[in-house]
Parts: structure tokens; C-alpha cells; sequence
């Protein structure tokens, strides 16, 4: 599938998820240059009417709805034998990897999700429609922040009722009572969920538990769930109350939809922004609503309501008359606990074949990456798995031309027994060709690298250079584990997938010859560089002393961020003392001024023959003066 362009629009790109009914993958729709999530019905559920038209409902459903906290459904269509809908795509996590990573939430985050959650489903009810399988996996929770519903597969209006053993579609721990033994849902029903979900965010588990389903559901339809407190001390009253009241076993004691409840959270979550942080006991919320059933006798509690009360009679009964109809009563009864009994035994039984060794058995798929197709193929029917008849192919970097590369469902996924299977043959690496990108600009560079099949790190190396500007790529490079670099030449043959990383450029060093050191370690900063003073100062004929004279890199190589220079400060032109050398002879004028560091220039119409005994009568400079140590100081001697 991965690859794949269905209807000639959305080109699949990877897997996001796997469902009872569909996968869901990645796609980019190439009408509208966007990201998109597509769900295609798994294969062997397309010959089934029934699977095609709930999957179609789900379209229809949630595109009836726009509202922030719903997933947004954009297109709904059939791709050869696939029924697909598209979707927005949300990166991000789901309520279920969530609790999984951090179990119990506190009890603002888990109201500031339910707020989140009802919203959207509020907006569902108002339109009608039921959702009827809440659960953590279908709340989506979006790297920007935005929480929203999706999965409407069950919904359906909300004044339907459903099959008998239908209730079963849904996840079994979020199930209401009334859809566990009677297969009938509405509003009410989707506020039992919501219950269950606050319980589970509250206290980072279900309140309900066992081995076979079947156990699960008679807890659901025979007990009452119990505070959240009484796992999590910590857990406000408040909120205590909000579960009670919206997981009553009675539909008629819940909240009437999603907006009723809704308005009750709100008031909470404003309430608890008060009492948590008071120093005195919290108080306690009354609702408009009863949030447990009242008291009931045991001739007016039957088995799935409350019934009507008892019409008193016109006379008198008779002792022996009252004693017949209770013994009769009381046998109906015993005889409906008994049925139910057995009714749940065997749905429990069923369950246990259907889960266990039946179609609903579950197995998870072995890792044959790297074997042979037919190895491979062995190996999954081992597992009780149908194998596709056409096998996928792909190119890969590490598994060789002819071996597994994978399969579509993956390895390590648990899927349901005589599921299908696609083996994916590796083609070998694909080639192709390193771009030319120096000078690009860094996003161009990344393009044309992308184009050409690399796969780019996110982070590109900065790097100081004279000759490329600024935000400018220098050259790509293929970096090691151990940090090794190794360039990638313009035009050199390599393959498709290949990790590489942009080096780009800083631009040149700052110049900061004659100007403070403060001011040159700020611009060194400013590219990510550290530069200090240190070393010895120098003299210097040009730069005044205490600026900067140079900065010396600590190591040699490329320059990059965190690398540190030495700031070598100027003590200024090195003057020293012109010696008196009027009326020594020029000879001796000339070894005096070399001495003390300067460099004798003569002025004279003596001939060197007399040097050594004409003497000097002036000097340039002053000879009471001071000049820059090797500078050029002239003497002059003249015969009249």
C-alpha cells in the first residue's frame, strides 16, 4: 500500500494505525498539496454489505459535523475493491498513549480534556447523532494543542436502536449497561463512556476488570462504578460526583447528552480553581439531577430499569392470597436472575472460544525481516495469517535485493487469525545522484536534496565561511555514530534514503582588529562562538593600545559554534629612547643606534674612508626624543 495513488489524488506515504474495520495511513493529497489521513476498509470486510455501509456511515457522520474538537472528514470514495474516507491529519498522540505514558492525569488535566471532549460531542448530539464507541484510542490529541473526536465507524442516529449482542461492537470497558444487555444506545450512553474515561484519567485504570470480556460486561450491567477517590485519594469530591453522576446504571440518572454535562464540568473546573487552592474543607457540588438512583424495594427493581410503582390494590387481599402472589413474584424473578446467568455463561463461553481459538483469536505477527519470500511466507501461516498473493516491493538501504524487507500489517502488531498479510520484497538500495547545492539557499539546498531521494536531518551543521553567505549551503556530508563526517560530492553516485546533513554557512568572521574586546567577544557570541583575552598583548605601530589585535582559533579545522578564540590585545606602538650620539663619529653614531633597536640611516658628504673620524652634528629625530623601536632614525655629518 505504501506508495500506492488511490483515485488518482492521494499518494500514501506510511502506516499511521490499524483498526478493527480499516487501516488508517499517511497520504499527501496532490490536488491540494496537503497532508491528509486516509482510512481504507481492510480487504476482506469489502464482499461484507454491512461493513461497507457502517464504513460509509462513518463518512457520512462526521462530515454532517464541523466543529474544532471533530476530526474533519474531507472525501469519502471506493478505489478498486477499497473503500476509503479522507480525513485531516493530526500529529500528535491519542488519550490512550497518553495514559500509558503518564497513568493517572491530575484533575485539571483531565477536565481540561473533557471540556475538550464534550464539546465535540455535544455538537454530535445536537445533530443526532450517537457516537456509541468512545474510548481513549478515538480522543486525538494534536502536537498544537487541539483536542478532537474521531472514529465515528458505530454512529448512527441517535433515535435507532440496535441488534441484540450488536452493544459488542464497541470497546467492552466503555460500554453502558444498557448496551451490554440490551444492544440499545443513545446519548445517555455515550455520557457512560465519558464517565469511564474520567475514572480511568483520574486514577490510571478501569473500574471495571478480568480476564474474558464477558466478565466485563456482567460488572457493567450488575455493578456501579465506583468513586474515583477510593483508588486516588487525591481526587476532588467534585469530581467524585461527576463520575457517579455521569456512569449511573440507570440511563434516566445520567446527564441527557453531552451539553447538560458539559455545563456541569465547566462549573467544576471553575469551582476547583477556588477550592484547591483554599485552606478549608472543598464543598460540595448539588446537582440539578439526581446522581444516584433512590432507594428502590425489591418488588419495584427489575433486572435492566426501575419499574414503574405498584398500583395499590381496590380492597384487602387476603394473607394467603398476598403470600401466593409474592412466592410467584419472587419464583419470576429467580427464574430471570437464572436465565440472565446463563445467558451471560454462554456469551462468556463463546467469547472464550471466539477469542481464544475461533475467527476472533488474536496473534501477533513474527519480524521476517531479512528471510526469504518463502520462508517468510511459512512462517505467518504458521501463525494461522493468510499471505497476499502479490507481494509488495520497495526499495531499502540494508536488506539486499530478494529478502524480506517487511510485511503491511508490520511485525510485532496483533491482528485477528486468517488475517491477511502482504510480504514486501526489498529491490535493493535505489541510486542516485548527489545535487549540486553549494551556494543554494538552505531551503532550496534541502529541496533539491529531498527531490533526489535523501533524507535530510532536521539539524544542519553551522559552519563560518569567507565565501558562502549567510544561511547559504557549503556542502552536504554523511555523518558517521562515531561524528565522522564524510563529504558528498556534486554528482557522485549514491542511494535513495541515504541519511545525509547540510553544512551551512555563518558566514565570515567577524572583524574585530582595533576594536574592544568587550565589543569583539559579543560579536563572536553572536555567532554562537566564544572569545576571550588571553595570550600575551603585543606591541604594535598601528593599533592603540588595549584593542584587539587578532583572534586565534584554539584548534584548527572548520569553525563552528562553541568553538573558542583568543582575543590578542595591543600594548601599542613599543617606543624606546634615541641615544645622543652628537659628536660621536658616524661609525660610532651607527652601532649606538643599532643597539638600542634602530636602524641608522646616514646623511653625509664624508666618505665612508673617513667615517671614523667624522663626527656627527645632528640627529632625526630629536635625540632628546623617543621613536618606534626599528624605525629608521637618520644622522647627519657634513664637511664644510
Amino acid at each position: 500500500m505504501i506508495g500506492r495513488l488511490i483515485d488518482g489524488r492521494y499518494q500514501v506515504r506510511s502506516r499511521i494505525a490499524r483498526g478493527g474495520m480499516a487501516t488508517v495511513y499517511l497520504a499527501t493529497d496532490l490536488r491540494l498539496e496537503r497532508l491528509v489521513a486516509v482510512k481504507i476498509m481492510h480487504g476482506h470486510l469489502a464482499d461484507d454489505s454491512q461493513f461497507t455501509a457502517r464504513f460509509i456511515q462513518e463518512a457520512r457522520s462526521a462530515a454532517r459535523l464541523a466543529h474544532p474538537n471533530v476530526v474533519n472528514v474531507f472525501d469519502q470514495g471506493q478505489d478498486a475493491d477499497s473503500a476509503y474516507l479522507v480525513m485531516e491529519y493530526l500529529p500528535g498522540i491519542t488519550l490512550r498513549e497518553l495514559l500509558q505514558e503518564y497513568g493517572a492525569l491530575t484533575p485539571q488535566q483531565t477536565l481540561d480534556i473533557v471540556e475538550a471532549l464534550l464539546s465535540g460531542l455535544a455538537a454530535a448530539h445536537k445533530a443526532g447523532i450517537v457516537h456509541r464507541d468512545l474510548k481513549p484510542e478515538n480522543v486525538l490529541l494534536a502536537d498544537d494543542g487541539r483536542i478532537k473526536i474521531g472514529d465515528f465507524g458505530l454512529a448512527r442516529a441517535a433515535s435507532a436502536a440496535t441488534a441484540a449482542g450488536a452493544a459488542l461492537l464497541g470497546t467492552i470497558a466503555y460500554l453502558s449497561p444498557e448496551l451490554v444487555t440490551r444492544g440499545v444506545a443513545d446519548t445517555r450512553s455515550d455520557i457512560y463512556a465519558v464517565g469511564i474515561m474520567m475514572f480511568e484519567m483520574l486514577t490510571g485504570e478501569q473500574p471495571f476488570k478480568g480476564e474474558q470480556p464477558m466478565q466485563i460486561a456482567f460488572q457493567h450491567a450488575n455493578d456501579s462504578v465506583p468513586a474515583p477517590s477510593s483508588v486516588n485519594p487525591s481526587v476532588p469530591a467534585e469530581l467524585d460526583e461527576l463520575v457517579l453522576w455521569a456512569t449511573a446504571r440507570v440511563p434516566e440518572h445520567r446527564p441527557a447528552d453531552a451539553r447538560a454535562l458539559l455545563e456541569q464540568v465547566t462549573e467544576v473546573a471553575r469551582s476547583l480553581e477556588t477550592s484547591l487552592s483554599a485552606t478549608g474543607p472543598q464543598k460540595t457540588m448539588v446537582f440539578t439531577t439526581p446522581l444516584v438512583p433512590p432507594t428502590q424495594t425489591a418488588e419495584t427493581q427489575v433486572i435492566g430499569g426501575v419499574a414503574p410503582p405498584r398500583a395499590a390494590p381496590a380492597a384487602p387481599l387476603s394473607a394467603t392470597g398476598e403470600l401466593a402472589r409474592g412466592t410467584a413474584g419472587r419464583r419470576r424473578r429467580g427464574w430471570i436472575a437464572l436465565a440472565l446467568v446463563l445467558l451471560l455463561a454462554l456469551l462468556a463461553g463463546g467469547a472464550g472460544w471466539w477469542f481464544g481459538a475461533g475467527p476472533g483469536a488474536q496473534v501477533t505477527i513474527t519480524d521476517v525481516r531479512g528471510a526469504s519470500p518463502e520462508a517468510a511466507e511459512a512462517a505467518l501461516l504458521d501463525q494461522g495469517l493468510t499471505v497476499a498473493a502479490e507481494r509488495g516491493e520497495a526499495y531499502d538501504l540494508e536488506v539486499p535485493a530478494g529478502s524480506v524487507l517487511g510485511t503491511d500489517p508490520p511485525a510485532g502488531e496483533t491482528v485477528p487469525r486468517d488475517t491477511e498479510v502482504t510480504i514486501v520484497v526489498s529491490l535493493g538500495a535505489e541510486p542516485t545522484t548527489v545535487p549540486a547545492v553549494a551556494g543554494l539557499p538552505e531551503a532550496d539546498a534541502r529541496a533539491a536534496l529531498e527531490t533526489a531521494g535523501f533524507v535530510v536531518a532536521e539539524e544542519s551543521i553551522r559552519q563560518i565561511d569567507d565565501g558562502i553567505a549567510q544561511g547559504s549551503a557549503i556542502a552536504v556530508v554523511s555523518v558517521a555514530d562515531d561524528g565522522a563526517e564524510t563529504a558528498l560530492a556534486e554528482g557522485a553516485d549514491s542511494f535513495r534514503g541515504t541519511p545525509v546533513t547540510l553544512i551551512v554557512s555563518l558566514g565570515p568572521l567577524p572583524n574585530v582588529v582595533g576594536v574592544e574586546p568587550a565589543t569583539a567577544s559579543a560579536a563572536f557570541e553572536a555567532l554562537g562562538l566564544t572569545a576571550t583575552v588571553g595570550g600575551d598583548s603585543e606591541f604594535d605601530n598601528d593599533i592603540a593600545a588595549g584593542l584587539v589585535l587578532r583572534a586565534v582559533a584554539a584548534e584548527e579545522g572548520p569553525i563552528r559554534p562553541g568553538d573558542a578564540f583568543t582575543l590578542i590585545v595591543s600594548r601599542g606602538p613599543d617606543l624606546v629612547d634615541v641615544p645622543d650620539v652628537i659628536g660621536e663619529s658616524i661609525e660610532a653614531a651607527i652601532g649606538l643606534l643599532e643597539e638600542a633597536g634602530f636602524v641608522p640611516i646616514v646623511d653625509t658628504n664624508v666618505p665612508e674612508f673617513f667615517w671614523g673620524i667624522a663626527t656627527v652634528q645632528a640627529v632625526e629625530p630629536s635625540q632628546d626624543g623617543q621613536a618606534i623601536r626599528n624605525s629608521e632614525i637618520t644622522i647627519s655629518a657634513y664637511f664644510d
